[in-house]
This record gives C-alpha cells, sequence and structure tokens, in this order.
C-alpha cells in the first residue's frame, strides 16, 4: 500500500507517565492536524483496566475509516517494552506497572476496532528523532542524534542509515548511570544538597530567586551533557545533534558551557523545533520509512 497516499489520516501517539496525546498527521507534510490534538491525565500507577480505558477514551474519537480502509496509528511508547509484539515489560519503574507482560496491541486493537497490523509501537527517544528528521530542526539530515531531556534520558540514532534507540540512559557515567546525572532528578538532588531545600522540576528551579545556586547547577549539569554528548559522538560520528525535553527549554542556561567542553566542534547542536509534537509525528511516520 502506498500509505503516503492514503485518502484517511495517520494517528500519531505520545505515552508518557502521566500522560497520552494523540493527533492526526497530514501524511503530505508530516505536520500534526491540530484541531484533532487530544491530551489527557493517565493514572500510570493503577491498574491495567483504568489505563487502558483512558487511553482508549482519547483515541477513539481520532479513528476513522472509508469504505474497508482504515486509520493506521504509530504509537510513542517508553522502554523497557517489547515493540513488535506489543507487550510491555516495564516494571518497578513508577509507571505502567501494572501492564507488565500484557498484550497491549491485542488489546488496543480490539477495543478500537481495528486490526493488530495497523498499530505499531516506537520507542518514545526513536520517535522524537524521527519526527525531529520528518519535518523539524533536523529534517534532511543523513547522520544526527537526538536527545530528550526530562524526567529521563533518552537517546537516538540515525548515523546506522535507519532510526534506532541508543539506549543510553543507563551506561556508566560517573559514580551512577548517564542518567542520575542528565535528567529532572539530578536538579532536584542537586539543588536540595546545595541549600537542602525542595524543588520539583527545572521552571521550578528557575523560579528560584538565588541565581548563584542557579548558574552553579546550570553549570554542572552543562558540564554532564558535554561528558555524554562528547562519547556518543565519537561513537555515531554524526553532523547535528537535536536536543527536545522539557529541560531543553532552558537552552540558554547550559549550553554556553556545553558548547566550550564539546570536542567535535564541527558538529551542529539544535534545540528542537517541534517539541511534544516530535514523538507524535516520528511515531505516524514510522508508516512512511524506518
Amino acid at each position: 500500500m502506498n500509505f503516503k497516499s492514503s485518502r484517511l489520516p495517520y494517528i500519531g501517539v505520545d505515552i508518557g507517565g502521566s500522560h497520552i496525546t494523540a493527533a492526526h498527521i497530514d501524511a503530505a507534510d508530516f505536520k500534526i492536524v491540530k484541531d484533532s490534538l487530544v491530551r489527557e491525565r493517565v493514572a500510570s500507577m493503577e491498574g491495567a483496566d483504568v489505563i487502558i480505558k483512558a487511553w482508549v477514551d482519547a483515541l477513539k474519537p481520532l479513528i476513522v475509516s472509508s469504505g474497508d480502509e482504515q486509520v493506521h496509528i504509530g504509537i510513542a511508547m517508553p522502554g523497557p517494552f517489547d515493540y513488535e509484539k506489543g507487550i510491555s515489560l516495564m516494571k518497578g519503574t513508577k509507571k505502567y506497572d501494572s501492564l507488565y507482560e500484557m498484550n497491549v496491541l491485542g488489546i488496543l486493537a480490539q477495543k478500537l476496532g481495528i486490526p493488530e497490523s495497523n498499530i505499531l509501537f516506537r520507542n518514545d527517544a526513536e520517535s522524537f528523532l524521527h519526527g525531529e528528521l520528518a519535518s523539524g530542526a533536523v529534517a534532511g539530515e543523513k547522520r544526527a542524534l537526538g536527545i530528550t531531556l526530562g524526567t529521563g534520558l533518552g537517546s537516538a540514532s540515525n548515523c546506522q542509515g535507519k532510526t534506532i534507540d541508543s539506549d543510553r540512559a543507563f551506561i556508566p557515567f560517573k559514580d551512577s548511570i548517564a542518567e542520575e546525572y542528565i535528567s529532572t532528578r539530578w536538579f532536584s538532588n542537586r539543588y536540595k544538597e546545595l541549600t537542602g531545600k525542595e524543588i520539583k522540576d527545572v521552571i521550578t528551579l528557575m523560579a528560584s530567586e538565588d541565581q548563584g545556586i542557579k548558574d552553579q547547577i546550570f553549570e554542572e549539569f552543562g558540564e554532564n551533557l558535554a561528558i555524554f554528548l562528547n562519547d556518543f559522538i565519537d561513537q555515531e560520528q554524526p553532523t547535528v545533534v537535536v536536543i527536545g525535553g522539557n529541560i531543553a527549554k532552558t537552552w540558554d542556561c547550559f549550553m554556553p558551557v556545553v558548547v566550550k567542553h564539546l570536542k567535535n566542534k564541527e558538529v551542529v547542536l539544535k534545540q528542537s523545533t517541534m517539541w511534544e509534537d516530535a514523538a507524535l509525528v516520528g511515531a505516524a511516520y514510522s508508516w512512511f520509512q524506518s
């Protein structure tokens, strides 16, 4: 089937730790159809029935058909997850534990009334990079890396001919793993170490009044990110890196430090232009190419 000529819209879905976002994706320009966008909160630590119902309630209004033609859905999903079989492997991750070893693909297909073959799952960081390659900050690039900075650390690459999850969050880093130094959790922990006070996220840090503490934390974060990027760039040899996630919205606070410590000065660092839209587009774009 020539998916790009389909009369029906494709559906891109992003499933996060506390939400589901979905929208129709225009197959002509790989952009979100804005008036179709749905975003709902999901109680990800509740039972499977509660979680699945929230997902189905969000997706059902987007399901359309025409004759024997039905919509195709691409779902950006955090790991661990068996993306080919549609089986959740998340356990002890403080999200979706009740779905452990369940056939999410079969359940969703049955409840949405579409064939299993019309639903595919893709890693969320991989989907982010794929979306930015389709119509975002690195559109048309042949050798790119994608990094998402938020609750966790996502990483993906297309430097080997296709977009893949690089899964570098858990590589050894300093005295722990990379995600412990490059995530919202690190900001919260470091702020408490320095002040004895609690902050929820980077936005809360930005609102604090102690400029000296803010400068120190962003300086340290920039150094950590540069170390991480230097190894990733050395391994993959990209020409460009696109960075998204909520922490990337504070770009000017840490990027000068990253650039200062970056070994390969020829690699271009770009801020996401699509933000949350990237994963939606990237998941749906999977129907067009790898």
